[in-house]
């Protein structure tokens, strides 16, 4: 076996593939001389809300202010309730807090880690001033349409956390974006990632992306007449430069990054592994990779995420690192538990599924240029630990 280091993630790789086009795009900001916002920001929204199916498009600073911004929009403040997944990125709970409103965490299906519409329908039961739902569109794939149409049956409107999922499609078809108000992050780590922090929001109509044009820049519609109390979350228009070179081969890379989660599927089951949400009980290699997308769905494979016994997660971790192949626990302590928390009063054993994943889960490389050989090492160094 090969003992070369497998990088849980490489972007030089990547860039070497555009550099050309990058160094262009570049040195057609820097001739232009507008860094702020400008029309390589105004040409990427535009892009990216037909790339997505979405009437409009706000370029920010980053997905973290995506989903304040959001929030915003919808006139979130004290004394207002927002559910999201305990499950998932600080970001999406921190943007709650930030704006004074109180959260509710819910718990996650076990076999895609997303937030499930009868966790959603349990959570919002008898509490009052709901003013939002943020479905969180974990590792890449899009959550069940269900859970939407939970939310919407009960006229809570609904905010898609979407930073590791663009380019994914819902069950019924639609892109990630077509929807109610979605966040993306532009992290570099992301499936369409910057050199540098970037977010955008798609929205649904022209009045809501007006005002989030207006809250992005300081609540100023027009310049220095301040309508309300905004933020400066401007996109950058070196950033926005760089993503309109990247855009067009995301879809060549997230059909990579699908090719090469199926070879991972293959080599594991190979092994005697199942798909996630078999348990442990039913026998062979004690280990589950990632559900399958359903029938008209697509997942992006931001993460490529197994599931083992929680004794054996983090000694697989130290024998991965021992032989430089690289891997990532996302996330090693859900939300409702996290100390800045504690006043909301939940405690261990709250949310027993968001706790489980928390224990099990460990991500492998999946980005686009790894190579079989190389996903062929990462599989035996894995199924070998797992077999002893």
């Amino acid at each position: 076996m090969s003992t070369d280091p497998v990088p849980l993630l490489d972007l030089r790789l990547q860039y070497a593939t555009i550099e050309s086009e990058i160094t262009a795009a570049i040195a057609r900001v820097l001739s232009d001389q507008r860094f702020i916002l400008g029309p390589e920001v105004a040409d990427l929204e535009a892009e990216v809300a037909k790339y997505a199916g979405a009437s409009h498009a706000v370029g920010c600073a980053s997905g973290s202010d995506a989903l304040i911004l959001a929030l915003r929009a919808l006139d979130v403040g004290p004394g207002d309730v927002v559910v999201c997944p305990s499950y998932t990125f600080f970001a999406t709970a921190g943007a709650i807090d930030r704006l004074g409103a109180r959260i509710v965490f819910t718990d996650i299906d076990p076999t895609s880690y997303n937030l499930s519409a009868e966790n959603l329908a349990t959570a919002i039961d008898g509490v009052q001033d709901i003013k939002a739902v943020i479905p969180v569109h974990l590792f890449g794939q899009a959550c069940d349409t269900a859970v939407e149409q939970v939310a919407r049956d009960a006229g809570i409107p609904i905010i898609h956390d979407a930073a590791q999922a663009i380019g994914s499609h819902f069950a019924d078809g639609q892109p990630m974006g077509s929807r109610e108000l979605t966040c993306f992050s532009f992290f570099p780590a992301k499936n369409l990632g910057a050199y540098g922090d970037g977010g955008l929001l798609t929205a649904p109509d022209e009045e809501t992306a007006q005002r989030l044009r207006s809250l992005r820049a300081h609540g100023a519609a027009t310049k220095y007449f301040h309508d309300e109390v905004g933020m400066n979350s401007r996109l950058d228009s070196l950033q926005a430069a760089i993503l309109r070179v990247k855009l067009p081969h995301l879809d060549a890379w997230n059909t990579a990054r699908a090719a090469n989660a199926a070879r991972y599927d293959a080599l594991f089951a190979a092994a005697g592994a199942a798909p996630s949400g078999t348990p442990f009980s039913d026998g062979g290699l004690p280990l589950r990779t990632p559900c399958p997308a359903p029938e008209g769905a697509r997942h992006v494979y931001n993460q490529y995420v197994i599931r083992v016994p929680a004794d054996r997660r983090d000694p697989l971790r130290d024998h991965l690192n021992e032989r430089g192949i690289g891997n990532a626990v996302y996330y090693p302590k859900p939300l409702h538990v996290q100390p800045c928390f504690a006043s909301l009063g939940y405690r261990e054993g709250d949310l027993p599924e968001s706790e489980a994943a928390s224990l099990e889960t460990l991500a492998i490389p999946v980005f686009p240029e790894l190579l079989p050989a190389q996903q062929e090492v990462v599989a035996e160094t894995v199924v070998a630990f797992l077999s002893k």
